[in-house]
């Protein structure tokens, strides 16, 4: 199956692969410019993953070392890994919203045991039990720590601010943002007519905001430092909104394939979350920690079936649920109750 694909008007995309990963692979999308050629995300950091981009490049008669800039939608590891290496060998410049910087920066700063203590922390507190919670503490006490994922990743020379065009010669290029699967989440809109003459407003490049068949992760990104509570998910719904009013004539995910009509997706989705959040309320008519709330909730395989590491995510997803459900009104926590339980009112 070809790697590449040409979406019309200077747009390719490049399928690179992510390792051990139902998601299979990242759409690296390359995008013409008058002085040279920018990619819109990068793949994961792999030797598999980097040969695919440089071989799906010189398919296009484009090496590498011809990048000249690189703009990211969000700084996990399947859309920012390989952007340092691009740097690397090209000289490219790196943009990505301030936000998703920091967790960049926060992360490359962070010391496995410092990272280890809060996480740790975090679990307890949201009723992880005693095995679940071993293996962070014996991985502390040993100190045969593993390193963080993202410790390597590049810092970005180039901040992307909402609203802005990017300076990108004969493009217009504008950024979207979008946060909810990160704080700094932008989509990106390619202003133009559509080069096969589709009706709507430009195309959009997604990232993982807007995706045809996938509900993107919603968790929390937080300073531990910072004790601001944040609402991730009402976010991610609010950005679902705005980028609906966009109604771009196509949009071109970074995983599955391009698709049509944003604001039938939009609805879809919105319908989802309003379904999942009144299925949480009827979960809390019994007091219920983060932890036996993610239990509980339905994913993609039954919970004991979940690997451990993916047991974390969920519970970070239910706790943003919750976040939504108390800032509605529809939920509260449990005064005294130690780890903290909700309840719907």
């Amino acid at each position: 199956m070809s790697q590449v694909t040409e979406h019309g008007g200077g747009v390719w995309s490049i399928k690179v692969p992510i390792p051990d990963n139902p998601l299979g692979h990242t759409l690296v999308h390359l995008l013409d410019t008058d002085r040279g050629p920018v990619l819109i995300d990068t793949g994961w950091d792999d030797p598999a993953s980097w040969d695919t981009l440089a071989a799906g490049l010189a398919s296009l008669d484009v090496a590498v070392t011809d990048i000249h800039g690189v703009v990211i939608t969000h700084h996990h590891p399947d859309h920012h890994g390989l952007s340092g290496q691009v740097r690397d060998v090209s000289g490219a410049w790196i943009a990505m919203h301030a936000a998703d910087t920091e967790v960049v920066r926060r992360t490359r700063s962070a010391e496995p045991g410092t990272w280890l203590d809060y996480i740790t922390a975090k679990l307890t507190a949201a009723g992880a039990p005693y095995d679940h919670l071993a293996p962070l503490r014996a991985a502390r006490e040993s100190g045969r720590m593993r390193t963080l994922p993202g410790l390597g990743a590049a810092l970005p020379d180039r901040e992307i601010v909402p609203g802005d065009l990017l300076p990108l010669a004969g493009r217009r290029l504008r950024a979207v943002w979008t946060p909810g699967h990160t704080p700094g989440h932008v989509c990106l809109h390619l202003e133009e007519t559509h080069p096969a003459g589709l009706p709507g407003n430009g195309r959009l490049f997604s990232g993982d905001h807007l995706l045809p068949g996938i509900t993107p992760h919603i968790g929390l990104y937080e300073d531990p430092d910072d004790a601001t509570v944040t609402d991730p998910l009402g976010d991610y719904l609010d950005s679902l909104e705005r980028i609906a009013r966009l109604t771009p004539a196509e949009v071109l995910p970074a995983h599955q394939h391009a698709f049509t009509d944003a604001p039938g997706r939009v609805d879809a989705l919105l319908a989802h979350h309003d379904e999942r959040l009144t299925g949480l309320r009827a979960l809390l008519a019994t007091p219920l920690t983060p932890w036996q709330l993610a239990e509980r909730m339905e994913w993609n395989r039954p919970w004991d079936q979940i690997p451990y590491g993916s047991r974390n995510i969920a519970v970070s997803e239910a706790e943003a649920h919750l976040r939504r459900l108390v800032k509605l009104g529809h939920a509260e926590a449990v005064p005294g109750s130690d780890p903290v339980t909700y309840i719907a009112v």
